[in-house]
């Protein structure tokens, strides 16, 4: 039961250990694009690359699609990003149980954005958990965990595709384990729970009296899904991609009574906006209604002037 690419290679794992995969559950297909195409779940996609069948229930609560799972008879669910939480029915299916591989070292980071919320926070490390499935949110018992290192240049698009791999490593380790249904699975502490929960539009918005560094990793955390966005003029103007602020960066001159996000030069790297601490460097933006381009070539051509505030 997956929906991203995430669990894609959870799912291939899974073919190259020749497990009898009686049906892969995926949500269902949702409009992409400006011309809204219907367009499947990469789950589905690669499911279907190998003839297995597809489920896709609008809910899994529904006794419909509880009997239709049901049907196939699991003895193990394995979930990887599905996006639905399983109701108790689905969860007393397999005699093997439910195992989840979340995306974060639990009981830190429950919930449904753990990979983007670890970058925004800062952290430098996070990992995968392998855990059985109970009816609260994140919280059954933890089978093994694996630590994924986080680079400063990693956004969440890379770190994605790292706990992808990661995630399908720790189901190899302990899937013949799993098969045997004799797991020693360890509870988690609820007093040192944190919670990521899905990302909100606010969280896109740039508070500029922040300083650099947060607003970096405000940034990374939601490419390459959404991107940091400002306001200029009155339009929403977006923001890919900045410079890594460095201790030593400095004001231009003239710039240290600015208030935060002031633009206080063009150069060659881009936009240079002040902040709560110092500056930062945008180099990719889109300004309302265009493509996004490199900030330096966004300037050349563009009346953004010295002296502007992006609110």
């Amino acid at each position: 039961m997956g929906t991203p690419d995430f669990a894609v290679a959870s799912l291939k794992l899974l073919l190259e250990q020749g497990m009898n995969i009686v049906c892969v559950v995926t949500q269902p297909d949702k409009p992409q694009g400006r011309k809204k195409v219907l367009t499947p779940s990469p789950v589905k996609t690669a499911a279907l690359e190998h003839n297995l069948p597809v489920l896709q229930p609008v809910r899994m609560r529904n006794p419909e699609a509880v009997a239709e799972l049901a049907a196939y008879e699991p003895d193990l669910i394995v979930t990887a990003a599905y996006g639905q939480i399983l109701p108790k029915a689905v969860l007393d299916l397999p005699r093997l149980g439910c195992v989840n591989i979340h995306g974060s070292l639990l009981p830190q980071y429950r919930g449904g954005a753990p990979i983007q919320r670890c970058i925004i926070n800062g952290e430098t490390v996070t990992g995968i958990t392998l855990m059985y499935m109970a009816e609260g949110l994140d919280t059954g018992d933890m089978i093994a965990r694996l630590e994924v290192p986080i680079t400063d240049e990693d956004t969440s698009g890379t770190l994605f595709e790292k706990m992808s791999v990661a995630g399908a490593e720790l189901l190899k380790q302990e899937l013949p384990r799993l098969l045997t249904g004799k797991v020693d699975a360890e509870p988690q502490n609820d007093e040192e729970a944190t919670y990521a929960p899905n990302l909100t539009r606010e969280d896109e918005k740039i508070d500029w009296s922040k300083d650099s560094r947060s607003i970096y990793n405000q940034i990374r955390g939601l490419v390459p899904f959404a991107g940091g966005f400002t306001l200029w003029n009155g339009d929403v103007f977006k923001v890919w991609k900045t410079l890594k602020p460095q201790q030593n960066d400095t004001l231009p001159a003239g710039a240290a009574d600015a208030a935060p996000g002031t633009v206080l030069e063009f150069n060659k790297n881009g936009i240079v906006v002040r902040t709560g601490d110092g500056v930062l460097t945008l180099t990719e933006v889109q300004p309302a209604g265009k493509k996004a381009l490199r900030a330096a070539d966004f300037a050349r051509g563009n009346t953004m002037a010295t002296g502007t505030v992006l609110s």
